[in-house]
């Protein structure tokens, strides 16, 4: 029989465990499960184990962010946008005299002890900065998040519908390589040398899903999000199979 372990990474079998037990739960209890929110990787194992049972449905949301809740739900539920337990809050501060970057955001957010897994997307488009929190812990943020650096800041509750499009640009591009190692994508990603990726690697400036990965042989996969410091940020949108040299073809989305 074959497992279903073999279909990802070994470090992921923790998290393939937990949609395992969801599912389990759904079926046994014939009632919705919510996740946290899920990186796109992790959404993609979550469908790749729900998404064909037709007992158990499955719906991602925000539909426009890239870190996502997940509800499991028996077919006969008719999810509602209440059911994710998301909130969204707008950074007050003084726009005009000060600027404020995102890895700030992300920085202050960590800093108040906060579980990664507890907060979405951070948008921001011409100046104006939001958070997706899970409501769970959107009283305790709201009452901590007083300050990003010496800057004061309040969060202003805001409808989902006023969420923002960031100012994010991906260009998808299809490309060949030798192999799936972390070292080669780099290289075909950002047209640099293998040993300028490989230097990237060993000096810890290279994340897989937002995790530093330090082992220039790790075999990536579909929907890793990608990112290295002076270089941007990546996905591996599709592995398309081999072509008649034996090279891999993949599609890439790369943020400009």
């Amino acid at each position: 029989m074959t497992s279903i372990y073999q279909h990802f990474r070994t470090e992921e079998k923790e998290f393939v465990d937990s949609v395992l037990e969801w599912k389990s739960q759904v079926e046994s209890q014939y009632a919705s499960k919510r996740t946290d929110f899920l990186d796109p990787r992790q959404q993609y194992i979550v469908k790749s184990i729900v998404g064909q049972n037709e007992d158990i449905q499955v719906m991602f949301y925000p539909e426009t962010a890239e870190r996502k809740r997940a509800l499991l739900y028996p077919p006969y539920y008719h999810p509602e946008e209440e059911d994710f337990g998301i909130l969204l809050f707008e950074m007050e501060y003084p726009s005009k005299f000060v600027t404020i970057e995102h890895r700030q955001v992300l920085g202050t957010l960590m800093s108040l002890g906060l579980k990664r897994d507890k907060y979405g997307d951070i948008l921001t488009h011409n100046g104006s900065i939001q958070l997706i929190l899970a409501e769970e812990i959107s009283d305790y943020v709201s009452m901590q998040f007083t300050e990003v650096g010496k800057t004061k800041v309040s969060l202003i509750p805001k409808p989902i519908a006023d969420m923002v499009q960031t100012n994010e640009q991906w260009q998808d591009k299809i490309t060949t390589v030798s192999s799936l190692r972390l070292d080669v994508i780099l290289s075909a990603i950002y047209s640099i040398s293998r040993q300028k990726a490989q230097a990237l690697i060993k000096a810890s400036l290279v994340k897989v899903n937002w995790r530093i990965v330090e082992n220039a042989s790790f075999v990536v996969e579909e929907y890793d999000v990608i990112s290295s410091r002076g270089y941007g940020r990546s996905k591996l949108l599709s592995i398309e199979g081999k072509t008649k040299k034996e090279k891999w073809r993949i599609s890439v989305g790369v943020l400009k």
